[in-house]
């Protein structure tokens, strides 16, 4: 790897971290010195700064072991996966009730980050691919998890008045419309995009809670605007009966 940006103080962390995961209990401060060649003052400065941050616990014996903090990271980290095994079973029978295609998404920063799709076949296939990122103002699953934070984070996020880019003749242009559409999303629990991502598609989603009640990730189902006046009602109670099954709580 390109070591160019390196943070030797993030090294040296990481070292200590997997020392201690070998040895939980079993390494005092001096034990970690000698065998990472980490002088003692440094040593010192990095158990103390991780243990402030419950990466690690330091026992009352002088040893160290393994803080809450990352069991919290690790225990997130395996979710994600937990969660997309779960949407692939649950949405491989929901396809086949609406006939078209669902993603998984989650939110980063102003934008949706694709995770996982279950795809109906189509002459024309969705640019919604696994890693794949949209502007969060332009889709169904982007209003669905901004509406769940506070206007003020919204504000933050979306930093202009002006909304950008714009996709679609229909795109939301202005971060105060966006504002208002979020709290109706709030009221009905599931968010529509009417050509405003992609010319022709309309789209409906549904957040994914978390156990404490926190918005997670979000699903949606797109089709053809042709075929959204026909579906749209069967696709929202679907994909909102969907995102409650993935949902924990």
């Amino acid at each position: 790897m390109e070591k160019k940006y390196w943070v030797p103080a993030l090294e040296k962390a990481n070292d200590v971290l997997l020392a201690i995961s070998e040895q939980p209990s079993g390494l005092k401060q001096i034990d970690l010195s000698k065998r990472l060649g980490i002088n003692k003052s440094s040593m010192f400065s990095l158990l103390n700064t991780m243990e402030a941050l419950d990466w690690v616990v330091r026992e009352a014996d002088g040893t160290y072991s393994l803080g809450s903090k990352l069991g919290y990271i690790g225990n997130a980290f395996f979710k994600q996966f937990s969660l997309i095994d779960r949407f692939r079973k649950e949405a491989s029978v929901t396809k086949h009730l609406i006939q078209e295609t669902i993603q998984l998404a989650k939110l980063e920063h102003h934008e949706v980050l694709y995770l996982a799709k279950e795809e109906m076949p189509s002459p024309v296939r969705l640019a919604s691919e696994p890693g794949k990122k949209l502007p969060a103002h332009a889709t169904a699953l982007g209003k669905a998890m901004l509406a769940w934070l506070e206007p003020d984070q919204v504000r933050a996020l979306f930093a202009e008045d002006t909304l950008s880019p714009c996709l679609t003749p229909h795109t939301l242009q202005s971060r105060e419309e966006l504002l208002r559409q979020l709290g109706e999303v709030r009221e009905a629990g599931y968010a529509f995009d009417l050509q405003e991502a992609v010319m022709g598609f309309c789209c409906v989603a549904a957040p994914v809670r978390g156990s404490e009640g926190e918005v997670v990730a979000a699903i949606s189902c797109s089709m053809f605007q042709h075929e959204w006046e026909q579906k749209r009602e069967l696709a929202t109670a679907e994909i909102c009966a969907l995102a409650k099954r993935l949902s924990h709580g």
